[in-house]
């Protein structure tokens, strides 16, 4: 094993991420998603071949298909542009003026360092500035940043980027408490921690308006 081997072993094992963008290649969309399927089909078919599957078995023949299109359609379909939600925007027209908060959104996304499942909630709240945002557009915004090869820290910040941007305004705060398999069912296999991360802008780096947020997370919703 030479020293970038080591590098990216000890990089991956501390959950390390390198940059607030996702790193993706200039070329990542130049194949349609028809044809990564049928590549990434093949690459399946070569890993699970060489672990012994035996893909005759009706129970296995169609898994790389499954596989290529849950990857290009469903679980990393966020790194594609063309599928970003719209952030359209209302004035706030009835002048609310105190914090919004979206709460227990859920989280699906997977580990960039061992492709797992990372499985949580979000919460998320802005102070309007004169816009308002759809609340299902917060939990698209969520879920596309998501489906992606990720890293917690990276997916907080790209969701407050995002809704910064949308809402013109500063004033936004996001918190993921997620369950990271990488950490749950492999190496130190502790079933019982999480992660949680943070990232507060605006008004939201104030400790008492923090403070607000993170005491309305707390409260329990029932039905």
């Amino acid at each position: 094993m030479n020293n970038n081997d080591i590098f990216s072993e000890e990089l991956g094992d501390n959950h390390i991420g390198t940059s607030i963008e996702n790193p993706v290649r200039k070329d990542a969309f130049d194949l349609t998603d028809d044809q990564k399927i049928e590549l990434i089909k093949k690459d399946v078919t070569n890993i699970l071949t060489t672990l012994g599957m035996d893909l005759t078995d009706d129970s296995m023949k169609g898994t790389p298909n499954r596989v290529a299109k849950m990857f290009v359609k469903e679980i990393f379909g966020g790194l594609n542009p063309s599928r970003k939600p719209s952030s359209s925007t209302f004035e706030n027209g009835y002048k609310y003026g105190e914090m919004l908060v979206e709460k227990n959104i859920t989280l699906y996304s997977t580990c960039e360092h061992h492709l797992l499942p990372i499985v949580g909630r979000a919460h998320v709240a802005y102070i309007s500035s004169g816009q308002v945002i759809g609340l299902s557009k917060m939990n698209r915004i969520v879920d596309y940043f998501a489906k992606r090869p990720q890293v917690q820290e990276r997916l907080t910040m790209q969701i407050v980027k995002e809704l910064q941007k949308a809402l013109n305004t500063e004033d936004v705060a996001c918190v993921i408490d997620a369950k990271h398999l990488c950490v749950n069912s492999r190496g130190i296999r502790d079933i019982e921690s999480s992660t949680v991360t943070s990232e507060f802008g605006g008004k939201f780096k104030d400790e008492k308006v923090r403070r607000e947020f993170l005491d309305y997370i707390k409260l329990e919703t029932k039905f």
